[in-house]
């Protein structure tokens, strides 16, 4: 069966040589193999161990649409397939290996659900089949505290919420992608994450609503290589339409933006993208309002790059006063300028150009002062926190170049520690974070 599998690829690979190119269409069809291939080993390994097991191709069982390389499972559809498909396997006591990653048109053409596709694989079939859990291995513990990579001593989260996991998810923690917690989250259904070399650890359990503990810091986490895009003018004030205009310009161009920030003046708006996506971008916004530049309705469209976006989360933070004057304080006394906020959970920006070590100290500058006297919850906080609140600092490690309609360079930014800046005035208890 197997042989089969490396025959059709072989055959791939050589269509995609003669014509020069592949499609997404085909590379969903070749990129399926390796799933289809390791399930069937799998299924092997269990039969010889003395299980009854049975290989399943997900073509079989999830229906989707014609998006390659990042299709939409049609739920009704799958859950028919899924149910007579499986239900029969586990009455009489056959473990199946089903494929993740992959589906099906409904025409059975093969699909790939994009990224975090095998999770989301055995999300869908855990909702389609009324699962009581759904487990999911990785190669950490659970949801850490930090980037391990980072920082060696992070700790594992033992409980989350749907919303608090989705949005570290979202803000850059690799361990779920947002897509894949979807439909347990629909469904109510309890999902772990585990190690898959060390399955005896309990993992991190995500819920619909975990107890929260007043002023609970549960984790920080980070994106860099981003871009702050400001759209700015006098002429702005009291226009409808320009924040419209602006964000239908951005998804033209297939840019999706990670935070919004608007003047209470209305006279600029900025927000978040990658770097790699800030040329185009400007270059979009400039054509979407060249009247209102030629007019002088709107001054310059620019970018600052190098910033991070950095960000606490925890529900426990929600309705707790004095967080926000603790951290711009800190922020403030460490000679870092914020540049823009917005509510959310708990975040900060700072920038992709900070040296590994540097981000390293962000991290444990959270964590150094854990008292080793206290004895509570694991999941609280010396002080109190509330939930959400983000913001974007310029570099402080090199200048930063500002580019788009009234180009400019700025300065070099004074050479300030984050570690200095996020240990000042924070003396947590035994607070995990995660970064």
């Amino acid at each position: 069966m197997c042989r089969r599998y490396i025959s059709e690829f072989t055959a791939f690979c050589h269509s995609i040589h003669v014509l020069g190119e592949v499609t997404p269409r085909a590379m969903d069809a070749v990129t399926s193999l390796g799933e289809r291939i390791s399930a069937r080993i799998l299924a092997a390994l269990l039969r010889q161990m003395g299980e009854e097991s049975e290989a399943l191709d997900a073509t079989r069982l999830i229906v989707t649409d014609r998006t390659f390389q990042s299709a939409v499972p049609l739920m009704e559809q799958t859950r028919a397939r899924a149910t007579a498909r499986l239900t029969p396997l586990f009455e009489r006591g056959t473990i199946p290996v089903v494929t993740g990653f992959i589906g099906a048109t409904e025409d059975g053409v093969t699909t790939t659900l994009g990224r975090g596709g095998s999770d989301y694989t055995a999300a869908i079939l855990g909702d389609c089949l009324d699962a009581d859990e759904v487990w999911t291995f990785t190669d950490v513990d659970g949801v850490m505290t930090a980037d391990p990579r980072i920082v060696p001593d992070a700790r594992v989260i033992p409980v989350l919420s749907y919303s608090e996991v989705g949005e570290l998810a979202y803000f850059g923690a690799k361990v779920l992608h947002p897509r894949t917690i979807r439909p347990v989250i629909e469904r109510g259904i309890p999902l772990w994450v585990k190690n898959t070399f060390h399955p005896e650890h309990p993992g991190t359990r995500i819920v619909r609503e975990s107890r929260n503990t007043h002023g609970t810091v549960k984790a920080v986490t980070a994106i860099d290589h981003l871009s702050m895009v400001t759209v700015e003018g006098r002429g702005m004030m009291g226009v409808p339409g320009i924040a419209a205009r602006t964000f239908a310009a951005v998804a033209s161009d297939g840019t999706s933006v990670l935070m919004i920030s608007q003047a209470s003046s209305e006279q600029s708006i900025c927000f978040v993208i990658p770097t790699k996506t800030a040329p185009q971008v400007i270059h979009t916004l400039e054509e979407e309002f060249s009247r209102e530049l030629v007019r002088r309705d709107i001054d310059r469209i620019w970018s600052l790059d190098d910033v991070v976006v950095v960000t606490a989360v925890g529900a426990g933070m929600r309705g707790t006063p004095g967080v926000s004057a603790r951290i711009f304080g800190s922020l403030g006394r460490a000679g870092i300028n914020v540049i823009a906020i917005a509510q959310a959970h708990q975040s900060a920006v700072s920038p992709s150009s900070s040296p590994r070590p540097k981000r390293k100290r962000l991290y444990a500058g959270f964590t150094r002062r854990l008292s080793t006297n206290e004895k509570q919850d694991p999941c609280r906080c010396s002080r109190r926190h509330r939930r959400g609140r983000a913001a974007v600092r310029q570099a402080p490690f090199r200048s930063s170049p500002v580019r788009g309609n009234g180009a400019r360079r700025l300065g070099a930014q004074r050479r300030t520690s984050l570690q200095r800046c996020l240990s000042m005035g924070y003396t947590w208890g035994s607070a995990p974070f995660l970064g």
